[in-house]
């Protein structure tokens, strides 16, 4: 057996992590189910100015990998736009709750504003600023 360090998995090696884990997953918790979301806003030229990509699960999680808007977009509403939309299709897809990552000096402060709560940080992630866990209820858990 050797181990190979790699800078960037193919499709087809990802998939075979994930499906591993699934395989190992699925006996103790039932079929996570996971599916990925993206939406992108363009220009009119077809530029890609930003987005918003993670998946949900079938544990009712939506997971917020990325968001991210250009500087020539920003403080027009379309970070919150982008975090809506992801946030909906989640909600009809039966998600109860997201969560994501963030740093101190990027938009720990945004998502906050959005409702979410910070529930861990790592503190000097980098040097002299945090890395933050936030998460946020998108539908009630009270009946």
């Amino acid at each position: 057996m050797d181990i190979i360090r790699k800078d960037k998995l193919s499709d087809e090696e990802q998939r075979a992590l994930w499906d591993g884990i699934e395989d190992f997953t699925q006996p103790i918790v039932g079929d996570t189910g996971r599916h990925d979301l993206s939406f992108l806003l363009h220009n009119e030229c077809g530029e890609i100015l930003g987005g918003v990509q993670g998946n949900y699960d079938n544990f009712g999680w939506l997971w917020i990998d990325s968001l991210w808007v250009s500087k020539t977009a920003r403080g027009q509403g379309f970070g919150i736009q982008l975090l809506n939309e992801i946030e909906g299709v989640a909600v009809d897809n039966g998600c109860k709750n997201s969560h994501l990552t963030s740093f101190s000096y990027q938009a720990a402060d945004f998502y906050i504003k959005q409702g979410y709560e910070i529930f861990g940080e790592l503190d000097n992630y980098p040097k002299e600023h945090r890395r933050c866990w936030l998460k946020k209820e998108l539908v009630s858990n009270c009946v």
